[in-house]
């Protein structure tokens, strides 16, 4: 009777995970590991039925088991961040994502949206918690200073004679004016704050960060000139998103975009010094 490889439990497990068999997908995909270790297909397989099923942390584990076989592993990197990201671990989902997304590029392995769609996600949610970490910690430290002007009030009054309703009276003045134009700073810092959002239009489709020298292509696609550039010398003559042949003399300056990048740097100065 003949022994079934590991190539055969693979392509079981294909069967089962087409049917959406999820759970019987991986016993087979687990078989095929027993039999040989050191395919990295079998593990970024079993991750995608593990993702399936929502087991992050399985998904997690057989990705980066993945990349240690082979470190050019687009699926690999790919199920990982989406692991990450649903585990909330914004920071290191960007990074698995970018990771993703450079070695779909080079390996022109056409993944769609894919990936674009949740890294974006990803650096959203991940803004979304280094905001609302700024936000309680202004929020402390406004607390803490009022407590500080209120108690040196106290200490104020203490020290005031008791027939001089005058000096209590300018102590509570000085107190409330401080108060106010304390109140007056935080309020303007939240003001500063409260669109603190980069729209996708201003973003690069490669770096996926705030454009700084944008330009267009024969196809209409909008780039930043560093990562267009950088894609045309490493990974090949086309556009990354329309495929069509492209070298560096037809990228043109797209001016009108830059209009509006200024724009929003100079309304938005926070942006220039931020990893959103």
């Amino acid at each position: 009777m003949a022994t079934t490889s590991d190539e055969d439990f693979k392509r079981q497990g294909n069967m089962y995970f087409h049917n959406k068999q999820f759970p019987q997908a991986i016993e087979c995909y687990t078989n095929a590991i027993k039999k040989n270790a050191s395919v990295p297909t079998y593990y970024n397989n079993r991750a995608l039925c593990y993702l399936k099923l929502k087991k992050y942390d399985n998904v997690a584990s057989d990705s980066r088991r993945a990349i240690e076989i082979d470190a050019s592993c687009v699926k690999g990197y790919y199920f990982l961040g989406q692991a990450l990201y649903e585990q909330g671990k914004y920071d290191e989902a960007v990074n698995a994502l970018k990771k993703a997304f450079q070695l779909a590029r080079q390996q022109k392995f056409n993944v769609g949206d894919d990936i674009t769609n949740i890294l974006r996600m990803a650096k959203r949610k991940r803004w979304n918690e280094l905001e609302q970490k700024r936000i309680r910690a202004q929020s402390d430290l406004y607390a803490y200073l009022k407590k500080l002007m209120f108690d040196d009030k106290e200490r104020k009054i203490k020290n005031c004679k008791s027939d001089d309703s005058v000096a209590v009276a300018d102590v509570n003045k000085m107190y409330d004016s401080y108060s106010d134009q304390l109140e007056n700073i935080f309020r303007k810092v939240d003001e500063k704050h409260q669109k603190r959002e980069v729209p996708d239009y201003l973003c690069g489709k490669i770096s996926f960060d705030l454009m700084k020298d944008p330009v267009i292509t024969p196809s209409g696609i909008t780039y930043d000139r560093k990562d267009i550039e950088e894609h045309l010398l490493r990974v090949g003559h086309f556009d990354p998103v329309t495929r069509s042949e492209l070298v560096p003399s037809q990228l043109i300056s797209n001016l009108s975009m830059k209009d509006v990048l200024e724009a929003f740097i100079t309304e938005n100065p926070w942006v220039e010094g931020s990893d959103w």
